[in-house]
C-alpha cells in the first residue's frame, strides 16, 4: 500500500510539473513515465481489494435475493393473514348464528316455563278463591243458622215469659189484696224476658262476628298468598308454595 501512495504521489508530481499545451487547460506529460507508475499502482494494489470488489459485487446480488425473498415472504404472509382473517370471520359469524340460535330457543323455553307457571298460579289462584268462597258461604250459613236458630229460641223464651208473666198478672189482678206486688213481679218478669232476649241477641252477634272475622281472616291470609306468588313469578324466583301459605293460615286460626 505504500508503493501504491508513493506512486500517486510521483504521478500528481509528474502531472503537475508537466508543460501546458497553449491555449488549452491540458498538459504533455511523458506516457511512458505514467504508464510505468500506474503498472506499479496496479501492482501494488493488494489481492484483498479484488476480493473486497467482488464480495461487494456478491453483496449486491445476495441483497436483491434477500429483497425478493423478503417480498415474496411478505406477500405469502399477508395472503395467509388475509386467508386467516376470512377463515375466523366465518368461524365468528358461525359462532354468532349458533349462539344466537342458542338464545333464542333458552328465551322460547324460559317463555314457555314462564308462562306455564302463570297458567298453574292463576289456576291456583282461582281454586283457592273458589276454596274460600265456598267456606266463606259454608261460615256464613252455619252463622245465619245457628243466629236464626238463637234468635227463635230467645224469641221464644221471650214469648214464654211473656206468657206466664201475663197469666200471673191476671191471676194476681184478680186478688186485691197482691195487686201491687203482681204488677212489680209482672215487670220484673217481663224485664227479664227482655234482658235475657238481649242477652241472647248479644250472643247471636259476637259469634257471627267472630265467624265473619275467622273467615276474614282466611280470605287475607288467601289473597297475601296469591300477592306473593305473583311477586315470585315476576322476580323469576320459582314457584310459590301455596299449601305452606295455606299451612300457616291454618296454625294462625
Amino acid at each position: 500500500m505504500y508503493r501504491v501512495f508513493e506512486a500517486l504521489d510521483e504521478l500528481v508530481a509528474i502531472v503537475e510539473e508537466a508543460r501546458g499545451v497553449p491555449m488549452t487547460a491540458g498538459c504533455v506529460v511523458p506516457r511512458g513515465d505514467v504508464l510505468e507508475l500506474l503498472d506499479d499502482v496496479r501492482d501494488a494494489i493488494p489481492s484483498e481489494l479484488d476480493d473486497a470488489q467482488d464480495v461487494l459485487d456478491h453483496r449486491d446480488k445476495l441483497v436483491g435475493d434477500a429483497r425478493a425473498n423478503a417480498e415474496k415472504t411478505v406477500s405469502s404472509a399477508n395472503a395467509e393473514a388475509t386467508s386467516t382473517v376470512e377463515n375466523a370471520r366465518d368461524d365468528a359469524d358461525r359462532i354468532l348464528s349458533d349462539a344466537k340460535a342458542q338464545a333464542d330457543r333458552m328465551v322460547a323455553e324460559a317463555r314457555a316455563h314462564a308462562d306455564q307457571l302463570v297458567e298453574d298460579a292463576e289456576a291456583e289462584a282461582e281454586r283457592t278463591v273458589t276454596d274460600g268462597r265456598r267456606e266463606y258461604d259454608a261460615v256464613t250459613g252455619r252463622a245465619r243458622t245457628e243466629a236464626d236458630r238463637m234468635i227463635e229460641s230467645g224469641q221464644a223464651s221471650y214469648d214464654h215469659s211473656v206468657a206466664e208473666g201475663t197469666a200471673e198478672q191476671a191471676r194476681l189482678v184478680s186478688q186485691t189484696e197482691v195487686v201491687q206486688t203482681a204488677h212489680a213481679e209482672s215487670a220484673r218478669v217481663i224485664d227479664a224476658a227482655h234482658a235475657e232476649s238481649d242477652r241472647m241477641r248479644s250472643e247471636c252477634d259476637l259469634y257471627v262476628d267472630t265467624k265473619l272475622a275467622e273467615f276474614e281472616e282466611f280470605l287475607t291470609g288467601t289473597v297475601r298468598s296469591v300477592g306473593r306468588g305473583r311477586q315470585q313469578l315476576r322476580s323469576g324466583s320459582g314457584v310459590p308454595d301455596y299449601q305452606d301459605d295455606d299451612r300457616r293460615s291454618e296454625r294462625r286460626r
